[in-house]
């Protein structure tokens, strides 16, 4: 593996994480900072917990994550969900949290609370997501493992899905998320090598509603946990590499009750004509550098062009084959860049089909 610029004992570790906790459970609370990463902080309780309701509410210093000012920097965080902890054991767990404001608004950066609204609301709809997180493994040197220093790996081709030394890289940080995510809870569907060296993906889903995007920003917390013990670093960035090689997206698969009905594919070609409607606004909150990967080549559409079609890498909207065959189940929004928020994504899309609320814009623009 790379070489760690962490100083890290394994063996000297588990020594004191063998250790008695005497009834004390410890409680890693994750939220979203202001710049669409991950913090978190630890809280000791005085015994487990059955939910996420039995937790208090705890703040931050929001001035230092580009989430308040130094003038009025408290940020509070607000228990939403819980997951085993694979890194602790026993009964210590990871908390997903939303980020709130002092005057008990929701902090401008907490997209998850629009998204639940969209989603009771639309509840009849029963909708279903998966999405697809691609991203890519580099060295300390921020340089995709395995490629030569300062040069480049042979062309794309034997990579995606790839076994064997020389194909594929870092399958050991893979298996390690793989299996932290199976032990929280997390419902992660598979994993698999991607079509640049280096480059991987693992599946979410399918979740009913605001679940996606909790399950979804916990896996990304245990991508790049697991990532410190290897000394590698991990980029969500849509183009980390400039010129013949493919950038890295969050392909976002989805269902509704309609859809799943025979007859369903009219449900489907609806909701494929009401994005249409609204490419603009969900380009604008796809993801930033969306437009370094969206150039109509290396399996994507071109970013001022909207399309729906079945089995087409290059649409805007795929439907898979099955589905047509069918004539029923789900289709593929392949816009999303691999940065982008789940909340965001999951929030327009039930904004698109269903129409908003009031209080609620998906589409609007950070300040």
């Amino acid at each position: 593996m790379a070489e760690s610029t962490t100083v890290s004992n394994t063996e000297n570790l588990m020594k004191y994480m063998k250790l008695d906790q005497r009834g004390s459970v410890l409680a890693e609370y994750i939220w979203i900072d202001g710049s669409n990463g991950v913090r978190t902080k630890t809280k000791t309780l005085d015994k487990p917990v059955k939910s996420y309701k039995e937790l208090p509410e705890w703040n931050f210093d929001g001035s230092s994550t580009g989430q308040a000012p130094g003038d009025n920097s408290d940020v509070y965080i607000r228990p939403v969900a819980i997951f085993p902890d694979p890194f602790r054991g026993g009964d210590n767990i990871l908390v997903m949290t939303e980020t709130w404001d002092s005057d008990g608004t929701p902090n401008k950066y907490n997209y998850r609370h629009e998204a639940v609204r969209l989603m009771e609301a639309n509840a009849k709809h029963e909708p279903w997501f998966g999405l697809e997180q691609e991203y890519t493994i580099l060295g300390p040197d921020g340089w995709p493992y395995g490629w030569p220093k300062g040069g480049y790996p042979a062309p794309q081709g034997p990579y995606y899905c790839g076994v064997g030394t020389g194909k594929v890289f870092c399958r050991d940080i893979v298996e390690a998320h793989y299996k932290a995510c199976l032990y929280a809870g997390i419902q992660i569907s598979g994993v698999n090598a991607e079509v640049m060296p280096s480059q991987w993906e693992f599946q979410v889903g399918p979740c009913e509603g605001i679940q996606l995007g909790d399950h979804l920003w916990v896996a990304r917390y245990l991508l790049y946990r697991v990532s410190e013990e290897f000394g590698a670093k991990i980029t969500i960035e849509p183009k980390p590499i400039k010129g013949n090689w493919n950038g890295t997206g969050l392909h976002t698969n989805v269902s509704t009750a309609e859809m799943r009905k025979d007859g369903g594919m009219k449900a489907i070609e609806d909701a494929c004509k009401k994005l249409g409607e609204r490419h603009k606004e969900h380009i604008d909150v796809y993801g930033e550098g969306n437009a370094d990967r969206m150039t109509g080549e290396h399996e994507t559409a071109s970013m001022d062009k909207y399309n729906y079609a079945v089995a087409d890498r290059g649409a805007s909207i795929r439907i898979p084959r099955q589905c047509a065959k069918e004539g029923k189940g789900y289709f593929e929004d392949r816009r999303p860049a691999s940065n982008a928020c789940p909340y965001r994504i999951t929030g327009i899309m039930m904004e698109t089909m269903f129409g908003g609320m009031d209080g609620t814009d998906f589409s609007k623009a950070e300040s």
